[in-house]
Protein backbone atom coordinates (compact mmCIF):
# COMPACT_ATOMS: atom_id res chain seq x y z
CA UNK A 1 0.00 0.00 0.00
CA UNK A 2 2.67 2.36 0.89
CA UNK A 3 4.45 1.68 -2.36
CA UNK A 4 1.43 2.54 -4.50
CA UNK A 5 1.15 5.80 -2.68
CA UNK A 6 4.99 6.80 -3.32
CA UNK A 7 4.33 5.35 -7.02
CA UNK A 8 1.21 7.69 -7.06
CA UNK A 9 3.39 10.53 -5.88
CA UNK A 10 5.56 10.22 -7.99
CA UNK A 11 3.36 10.69 -10.63
CA UNK A 12 1.64 13.79 -9.58
CA UNK A 13 5.19 15.15 -9.01
CA UNK A 14 6.62 14.41 -12.40
CA UNK A 15 3.10 15.79 -14.32
CA UNK A 16 3.55 18.85 -12.28
CA UNK A 17 7.30 19.25 -13.58
CA UNK A 18 7.86 17.11 -16.95
CA UNK A 19 11.33 18.11 -17.44
CA UNK A 20 11.90 16.11 -13.58
CA UNK A 21 11.90 12.40 -15.89
CA UNK A 22 14.54 13.56 -18.71
CA UNK A 23 17.58 14.92 -17.85
CA UNK A 24 19.02 17.74 -20.33
CA UNK A 25 20.07 15.10 -23.35
CA UNK A 26 24.22 15.03 -23.92
CA UNK A 27 26.59 13.78 -26.47
CA UNK A 28 30.40 13.63 -26.76
CA UNK A 29 31.87 13.99 -30.25
CA UNK A 30 35.31 13.11 -30.58
CA UNK A 31 37.25 15.45 -33.06
CA UNK A 32 40.53 13.93 -34.41
CA UNK A 33 42.05 16.63 -36.35
CA UNK A 34 46.08 15.52 -38.53
CA UNK A 35 48.40 17.15 -35.77
CA UNK A 36 48.57 19.61 -33.25
CA UNK A 37 49.50 23.22 -33.54
CA UNK A 38 48.48 23.90 -37.14
CA UNK A 39 46.17 26.79 -37.19
CA UNK A 40 43.57 25.31 -39.52
CA UNK A 41 43.03 22.56 -36.75
CA UNK A 42 43.06 24.82 -34.41
CA UNK A 43 40.71 27.44 -36.09
CA UNK A 44 38.42 24.20 -37.14
CA UNK A 45 38.40 23.19 -33.40
CA UNK A 46 37.35 26.52 -32.72
CA UNK A 47 34.85 25.81 -34.77
CA UNK A 48 33.91 22.65 -33.30
CA UNK A 49 33.31 24.04 -29.85
CA UNK A 50 31.34 27.39 -30.87
CA UNK A 51 28.71 24.90 -32.49
CA UNK A 52 28.68 22.84 -29.39
CA UNK A 53 27.75 25.82 -27.24
CA UNK A 54 25.42 27.52 -29.75
CA UNK A 55 23.44 24.21 -30.79
CA UNK A 56 23.34 23.00 -27.39
CA UNK A 57 21.57 26.14 -26.15
CA UNK A 58 19.50 26.22 -29.45
CA UNK A 59 18.33 22.79 -28.74
CA UNK A 60 18.37 22.19 -25.12
CA UNK A 61 21.21 19.67 -24.96
CA UNK A 62 24.75 19.04 -23.84
CA UNK A 63 27.83 18.86 -26.68
CA UNK A 64 30.73 18.31 -25.93
CA UNK A 65 33.95 18.01 -28.29
CA UNK A 66 36.77 15.53 -26.79
CA UNK A 67 39.59 16.93 -28.53
CA UNK A 68 42.31 13.95 -29.57
CA UNK A 69 45.01 14.64 -32.08
CA UNK A 70 48.51 13.32 -32.51
CA UNK A 71 51.53 15.88 -32.00
CA UNK A 72 52.85 15.43 -35.69
CA UNK A 73 50.85 13.00 -38.88
CA UNK A 74 50.37 9.87 -38.15
CA UNK A 75 47.68 8.00 -39.03
CA UNK A 76 48.08 5.24 -37.14
CA UNK A 77 47.69 6.97 -33.70
CA UNK A 78 44.90 8.53 -35.59
CA UNK A 79 43.19 4.90 -35.57
CA UNK A 80 44.22 4.04 -31.77
CA UNK A 81 42.58 7.81 -30.91
CA UNK A 82 39.41 6.12 -33.00
CA UNK A 83 39.07 2.72 -30.83
CA UNK A 84 39.86 4.43 -27.91
CA UNK A 85 36.61 6.96 -28.33
CA UNK A 86 34.60 3.90 -29.33
CA UNK A 87 35.84 2.55 -26.17
CA UNK A 88 35.09 5.66 -23.85
CA UNK A 89 31.52 5.66 -25.62
CA UNK A 90 31.59 8.55 -27.47
CA UNK A 91 28.06 9.14 -29.76
CA UNK A 92 30.04 10.66 -32.53
CA UNK A 93 33.42 11.35 -34.51
CA UNK A 94 34.94 13.85 -36.41
CA UNK A 95 38.41 13.01 -38.51
CA UNK A 96 40.90 13.92 -40.79
CA UNK A 97 42.50 11.45 -42.45
CA UNK A 98 46.00 11.64 -42.91
CA UNK A 99 46.19 8.18 -44.66
CA UNK A 100 42.61 6.90 -45.74
CA UNK A 101 43.85 3.43 -46.27
CA UNK A 102 45.15 3.31 -42.13
CA UNK A 103 41.72 4.56 -40.68
CA UNK A 104 39.04 2.81 -43.48
CA UNK A 105 39.06 -0.14 -41.06
CA UNK A 106 38.61 1.96 -37.80
CA UNK A 107 36.10 4.39 -38.83
CA UNK A 108 33.86 1.18 -40.60
CA UNK A 109 34.45 -0.15 -36.71
CA UNK A 110 32.67 2.74 -35.28
CA UNK A 111 29.75 2.90 -37.88
CA UNK A 112 29.26 -0.75 -37.42
CA UNK A 113 29.02 0.17 -33.43
CA UNK A 114 26.16 2.60 -34.51
CA UNK A 115 28.59 5.91 -34.09
CA UNK A 116 28.55 8.25 -36.97
CA UNK A 117 31.87 9.66 -38.42
CA UNK A 118 32.24 12.43 -40.38
CA UNK A 119 35.69 13.41 -42.01
CA UNK A 120 36.83 17.09 -43.20
CA UNK A 121 39.91 17.99 -45.21
CA UNK A 122 41.40 14.47 -45.29
CA UNK A 123 38.55 11.80 -46.67
CA UNK A 124 38.09 8.01 -46.26
CA UNK A 125 35.87 8.13 -49.22
CA UNK A 126 36.03 3.83 -49.17
CA UNK A 127 34.92 3.61 -45.71
CA UNK A 128 31.36 4.11 -43.52
CA UNK A 129 31.87 7.96 -42.92
CA UNK A 130 28.39 9.58 -43.74
CA UNK A 131 29.39 12.82 -44.29
CA UNK A 132 32.95 14.57 -45.92
CA UNK A 133 33.65 18.00 -45.35
CA UNK A 134 36.01 19.46 -47.19
CA UNK A 135 36.73 21.02 -51.05
CA UNK A 136 36.92 19.71 -54.56
CA UNK A 137 40.21 19.06 -54.33
CA UNK A 138 40.70 18.35 -58.13
CA UNK A 139 39.58 21.54 -58.79
CA UNK A 140 41.34 23.67 -56.22
CA UNK A 141 44.64 22.48 -58.11
CA UNK A 142 43.20 23.79 -60.75
CA UNK A 143 42.32 27.08 -60.13
CA UNK A 144 45.63 27.13 -58.14
CA UNK A 145 47.25 26.57 -61.73
CA UNK A 146 45.07 29.15 -63.25
CA UNK A 147 45.84 32.09 -61.12
CA UNK A 148 49.14 31.38 -61.50
CA UNK A 149 49.11 31.06 -65.27
CA UNK A 150 47.20 34.24 -65.35
CA UNK A 151 49.87 36.07 -63.02
CA UNK A 152 52.71 34.88 -65.67
CA UNK A 153 50.73 36.17 -68.87
CA UNK A 154 50.50 32.29 -69.68
CA UNK A 155 54.10 31.54 -70.27
CA UNK A 156 57.04 30.82 -67.96
CA UNK A 157 58.64 27.63 -66.04
CA UNK A 158 56.40 26.84 -63.23
CA UNK A 159 56.46 24.18 -60.28
CA UNK A 160 54.38 23.21 -57.45
CA UNK A 161 54.63 21.99 -53.97
CA UNK A 162 52.64 19.24 -51.81
CA UNK A 163 52.27 17.49 -48.77
CA UNK A 164 51.44 13.98 -47.16
CA UNK A 165 51.64 12.10 -50.62
CA UNK A 166 49.08 9.33 -48.66
CA UNK A 167 46.67 12.34 -48.45
CA UNK A 168 44.01 11.40 -50.36
CA UNK A 169 43.01 14.69 -50.69
CA UNK A 170 46.64 16.48 -51.77
CA UNK A 171 47.06 13.44 -54.35
CA UNK A 172 43.87 15.11 -55.89
CA UNK A 173 45.44 18.95 -55.96
CA UNK A 174 48.22 17.28 -57.44
CA UNK A 175 46.07 15.55 -60.07
CA UNK A 176 44.02 18.96 -60.86
CA UNK A 177 47.05 21.23 -61.18
CA UNK A 178 48.64 19.22 -63.48
CA UNK A 179 45.47 18.79 -65.24
CA UNK A 180 45.44 22.45 -65.54
CA UNK A 181 48.64 22.29 -67.12
CA UNK A 182 47.93 20.54 -69.94
CA UNK A 183 45.62 23.34 -70.98
CA UNK A 184 48.66 26.21 -71.01
CA UNK A 185 51.56 24.66 -73.62
CA UNK A 186 53.69 27.78 -73.27
CA UNK A 187 54.37 26.73 -69.62
CA UNK A 188 56.64 24.53 -68.60
CA UNK A 189 55.62 22.17 -65.61
CA UNK A 190 58.61 20.90 -63.75
CA UNK A 191 57.02 18.98 -61.09
CA UNK A 192 54.86 18.66 -58.12
CA UNK A 193 57.40 17.88 -55.53
CA UNK A 194 56.81 16.28 -51.94
CA UNK A 195 58.07 16.59 -48.55
CA UNK A 196 56.53 15.59 -45.07
CA UNK A 197 54.68 18.29 -44.11
CA UNK A 198 56.74 20.38 -41.68
CA UNK A 199 57.21 24.22 -42.46
CA UNK A 200 60.86 23.25 -42.84
CA UNK A 201 60.72 20.26 -45.22
CA UNK A 202 58.38 22.38 -47.75
CA UNK A 203 61.37 25.32 -47.15
CA UNK A 204 64.18 23.53 -48.15
CA UNK A 205 62.47 21.65 -50.70
CA UNK A 206 61.61 24.41 -52.21
CA UNK A 207 65.51 26.10 -51.94
CA UNK A 208 66.53 22.77 -53.26
CA UNK A 209 64.47 22.82 -56.23
CA UNK A 210 65.09 26.64 -57.15
CA UNK A 211 69.06 26.31 -56.99
CA UNK A 212 68.58 23.64 -59.28
CA UNK A 213 66.46 25.46 -61.94
CA UNK A 214 67.07 29.25 -61.22
CA UNK A 215 64.51 29.69 -64.40
CA UNK A 216 61.39 28.86 -61.89
CA UNK A 217 58.93 32.01 -62.60
CA UNK A 218 56.28 30.54 -60.73
CA UNK A 219 55.22 28.48 -57.82
CA UNK A 220 52.18 26.65 -56.69
CA UNK A 221 51.58 25.90 -52.97
CA UNK A 222 49.12 23.53 -52.95
CA UNK A 223 48.61 23.71 -48.94
CA UNK A 224 50.27 26.82 -47.38
CA UNK A 225 53.17 24.77 -45.39
CA UNK A 226 56.12 26.86 -46.20
CA UNK A 227 54.83 29.88 -45.22
CA UNK A 228 54.55 28.87 -41.86
CA UNK A 229 57.83 29.75 -40.96
CA UNK A 230 59.42 33.14 -41.62
CA UNK A 231 61.27 34.82 -44.49
CA UNK A 232 60.79 31.20 -46.51
CA UNK A 233 60.23 32.68 -49.67
CA UNK A 234 64.02 34.00 -50.70
CA UNK A 235 63.27 35.67 -54.15
CA UNK A 236 62.17 39.19 -54.54
CA UNK A 237 59.13 40.29 -53.69
CA UNK A 238 57.08 39.97 -57.18
CA UNK A 239 60.05 38.40 -59.26
CA UNK A 240 59.03 34.73 -58.69
CA UNK A 241 54.48 34.37 -58.92
CA UNK A 242 53.02 32.63 -56.36
CA UNK A 243 49.52 31.21 -55.54
CA UNK A 244 48.93 29.11 -52.36
CA UNK A 245 45.89 27.18 -50.74
CA UNK A 246 45.10 28.45 -47.50
CA UNK A 247 44.82 31.56 -46.01
CA UNK A 248 46.05 31.19 -42.27
CA UNK A 249 47.81 34.21 -40.02
CA UNK A 250 51.44 33.52 -41.23
CA UNK A 251 50.55 33.12 -44.66
CA UNK A 252 48.95 36.12 -44.77
CA UNK A 253 52.62 38.35 -44.21
CA UNK A 254 53.62 37.26 -47.25
CA UNK A 255 50.59 38.47 -49.53
CA UNK A 256 51.28 41.66 -47.64
CA UNK A 257 54.96 41.91 -48.28
CA UNK A 258 54.19 41.31 -52.13
CA UNK A 259 55.77 37.52 -52.15
CA UNK A 260 52.69 35.60 -52.21
CA UNK A 261 49.93 37.16 -55.12
CA UNK A 262 47.07 35.10 -54.35
CA UNK A 263 46.20 32.72 -51.05
CA UNK A 264 43.04 30.65 -51.84
CA UNK A 265 41.39 30.09 -48.44
CA UNK A 266 39.33 27.08 -46.87
CA UNK A 267 36.36 27.46 -44.71
CA UNK A 268 38.66 26.27 -42.39
CA UNK A 269 36.26 27.18 -39.37
CA UNK A 270 33.13 26.39 -40.73
CA UNK A 271 34.40 22.96 -41.30
CA UNK A 272 34.57 22.46 -37.68
CA UNK A 273 31.00 24.11 -37.35
CA UNK A 274 29.23 22.23 -40.02
CA UNK A 275 30.64 18.80 -38.78
CA UNK A 276 29.09 19.12 -35.32
CA UNK A 277 25.97 19.94 -37.41
CA UNK A 278 25.68 17.53 -39.29
CA UNK A 279 26.82 14.91 -36.39
CA UNK A 280 23.33 16.34 -34.05
CA UNK A 281 21.13 16.53 -36.92
CA UNK A 282 21.85 12.10 -37.63
CA UNK A 283 22.32 11.87 -33.63
CA UNK A 284 19.35 13.92 -32.05
CA UNK A 285 17.28 14.46 -35.08
CA UNK A 286 17.83 11.15 -37.20
CA UNK A 287 18.29 13.29 -40.07
CA UNK A 288 20.78 12.69 -42.96
CA UNK A 289 22.61 14.72 -44.86
CA UNK A 290 21.17 15.56 -48.45
CA UNK A 291 24.59 15.03 -49.77
CA UNK A 292 27.10 12.79 -48.58
CA UNK A 293 29.86 15.89 -50.31
CA UNK A 294 29.67 18.93 -48.12
CA UNK A 295 32.19 21.12 -50.42
CA UNK A 296 32.46 24.70 -49.76
CA UNK A 297 34.35 27.25 -52.53
CA UNK A 298 37.37 28.61 -52.28
CA UNK A 299 37.97 32.69 -51.20
CA UNK A 300 40.65 34.52 -52.70
CA UNK A 301 42.60 36.85 -50.67
CA UNK A 302 44.80 39.08 -52.23
CA UNK A 303 46.54 42.90 -50.87
CA UNK A 304 43.12 44.23 -52.16
CA UNK A 305 41.49 41.98 -49.04
CA UNK A 306 43.95 40.85 -46.60
CA UNK A 307 43.50 43.19 -43.69
CA UNK A 308 39.45 42.41 -44.11
CA UNK A 309 40.10 38.42 -44.17
CA UNK A 310 42.66 38.90 -41.56
CA UNK A 311 40.23 39.80 -39.22
CA UNK A 312 38.31 36.44 -39.26
CA UNK A 313 41.23 34.95 -37.19
CA UNK A 314 40.63 37.25 -34.04
CA UNK A 315 37.65 35.02 -33.69
CA UNK A 316 38.28 31.56 -35.30
CA UNK A 317 42.50 31.26 -32.97
CA UNK A 318 40.93 30.59 -29.44
CA UNK A 319 42.80 33.43 -27.16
Amino acid sequence: MISRILSLLAVIVISANPFAAHAEKSYTIGMIAKSQGNPFFEAAHAGANDAARELGAKHGIKIKIDWRTPNEEDAQKQAEYIEQLVLNGADGIIISCSDANKLNDAINKAAKQGIPVATFSGDAAASKRFVALGIDDFKCGEQTFEELAKLLNDKGVVAAIDGNPNAANLQKRAAGFRNAAKKHPSIKLLDVYYHKETPQDAVAKIEQVMQANPDVTGWGLLGGWPLFTDNALKWGPGTVKCVSVDALPQELGYVRSGHVQILLSQDVYGYGYRSVEHLINKLHFKKDPANAMDNSPLTSVTKSNVEAFGKNWDKWLPK
